[in-house]
């Protein structure tokens, strides 16, 4: 078995939870490509044999995703897993929301949060952050392609994200809140496509299991 599944990880769940998962049901070498966090759902690529060998091709298409944004309320994480360290009255109007969601569309640069995988030192700097450490990091450069407002009520807005390798959304969310005056952190995340492939093709873990307890799921593994 030579390719790749298109999971739709559920919330909750790491990413190398679901990898695992498949690595155990099929005993043999698997990847993904692009991770998502627990509180995430949504497309994940999982890569079977030979096909680990195309991460990084994988890793660098374009992704999309639907967030929910509640303003008024920061945590140190970005997104509604971390602790609250700020909160405000939140009088967002859908006028003002529209014109600074307008001023993050193209090219860009956006600081990754300290909770996150990448290193510092060859430390993550995930473990960092829960040692109480925090350290400068450098802006990277993204490109948003689509930053549309889906719906807005109260403190909370949805919005849809196209976007380029290496975005955090949550960051996103958080720069917004910011730009508004009061604060944001990321409260919902679904990734709706990661390349040419979307969550319409993907299958959830449960029927993956089930598919290979009826000798079936190769039926499900896209070919390299």
């Amino acid at each position: 078995m030579n390719g790749f599944l298109i999971i739709n990880k559920p919330k909750g769940m790491t990413s190398f939870a679901v990898v695992d998962t498949i690595h155990k049901l099929l005993k043999i070498k698997a990847g993904h490509a692009g991770t998502l966090d627990p509180m995430a759902e949504g497309v994940l690529i999982v890569l079977l044999g030979r096909a680990t060998k195309s991460a990084k091709t994988f890793e660098a298409s374009d992704k999309e995703y639907e967030a929910e944004i509640t303003f008024g309320i920061e945590t140190d994480s970005l997104d509604s897993s971390g602790k609250i360290t700020s909160q405000k009255t939140a009088d967002v109007k859908e006028e003002q929301l529209r014109r600074i969601l307008s001023e993050f569309m193209g090219e860009t640069e956006q600081i990754p949060p300290m909770i996150s995988a990448l290193k510092h030192k060859g430390v993550r700097l995930y473990k960092l952050a829960r040692a109480g450490i925090e350290v400068e990091r450098e802006p990277r450069k993204i490109t948003i392609s689509k930053l549309e407002l889906l719906g807005f009520s109260g403190n909370k807005a949805s919005i849809r994200v196209g976007c380029s390798k290496g975005t955090y959304i949550r960051s996103l969310c958080a720069d917004i809140g910011t730009k508004l005056g009061c604060g944001a952190h990321m409260s919902k995340l679904t990734r709706t496509r990661s390349g040419e492939y979307s969550i319409d093709k993907a299958v959830t873990l449960e029927n993956a299991i089930r598919f290979h307890n009826l000798g079936k799921l190769e039926s499900l593994i896209c070919p390299i």
